[in-house]
């Protein structure tokens, strides 16, 4: 979904290299592409060799938060050791790095936003393998962007919204759970604020930003916003708790994101969670 939305960004000023396992679909394509595995140090060698980027945004993550934490080795393989080889990369050819990291890395116990200063402490196999991701990069480079996000959505990819207004589609009943608090994020917002800060700070500081649509919701909430949004406002949904569904991964009860840092180094504020849905569904044609 990123990947996508940072295509579509950053094209036409800069060009844009593409690496993925699988061809882009939805007619979105970077400018140069190779079907190249991020694990692979060889492959990634041989493109920044023959692309020498300057800038580098690492966006390939496992994101199946319960799938890392039944195979934690695949999780860290791809999550941590990866971004350790894209470093490597990075740093033989001098180039900056963006990585992109997540909200999961807190423990979600404080009760308020998190700021970048906030020590972190992960509850799930994929909070850690993303948190080792972030180590990696700060132990190899000294010029980096560390990205914390949440609750991404957006075209090209699986993502909660989806899910919700397909069953609320098909007549299902619903139930989703109402004490897990974040803030949703639109891909599409994401790689905005991606490349204005690219454009704001292009010495990079080796420092960790925040980024997230503004607002925060539960799960709930935020299904209930889509399937009225889509125009299904007579499906019902049930308020459930988290030890209901009994998942493999805890997941933290409060992650929202303090942005302010961001937004006082680029001047740009992420807008509201439910005008980002509502575009989003505009763009889906269910609005």
């Amino acid at each position: 979904m990123l990947g996508r939305a940072l295509c579509e960004a950053l094209a036409g000023k800069n060009e844009v290299v593409g690496i993925d396992v699988a061809e882009p679909t939805g007619g979105i394509r970077p400018d140069i592409f190779y079907n190249a595995d991020a694990t692979d140090s060889s492959a990634l060698s041989e493109i920044f060799e023959r692309e020498n980027p300057e800038v580098v945004i690492h966006a390939a993550a496992m994101t199946d938060v319960d799938g890392c934490e039944t195979d934690p080795e695949k999780a860290m393989r791809l999550n941590a050791i990866s971004t350790e080889k894209v470093a490597v990369a990075c740093l033989d050819r001098d180039a900056s790095l963006v990585y992109i990291s997540t909200d999961f890395v807190f423990d979600g116990k404080k009760g308020s936003p998190y700021t970048e200063e906030d020590a972190t402490g992960p509850l799930s196999v994929y909070g850690r393998s993303k948190l080792e991701g972030e180590e990696a990069v700060k132990r190899m480079l000294t010029r980096y962007a560390i990205v914390r996000t949440s609750w991404l959505f957006g075209p090209g990819g699986r993502n909660f919204v989806d899910a919700i207004v397909d069953k609320a589609e098909e007549g299902e009943h619903l139930e989703v759970v109402d004490d897990q608090i974040g803030s949703p994020t639109y891909t599409k917002d994401l790689a905005q604020a991606i490349k204005r800060f690219i454009v704001t700070d292009g010495a990079f500081a080796s420092e960790v930003f925040n980024i997230s649509n503004s607002g925060r919701c539960s799960w709930y909430e935020f299904a209930a916003a889509a399937v009225k949004d889509a125009g299904f406002e007579n499906i019902a949904i049930d308020h459930i708790r988290s030890k209901d569904l009994d998942r493999p991964a805890k997941r933290p009860p409060f992650s929202v994101l303090d942005c302010s840092k961001f937004e006082k180094k680029t001047g740009f504020r992420m807008r509201f969670w439910r005008e980002a849905l509502d575009d989003y569904l505009k763009e889906k044609g269910q609005r």
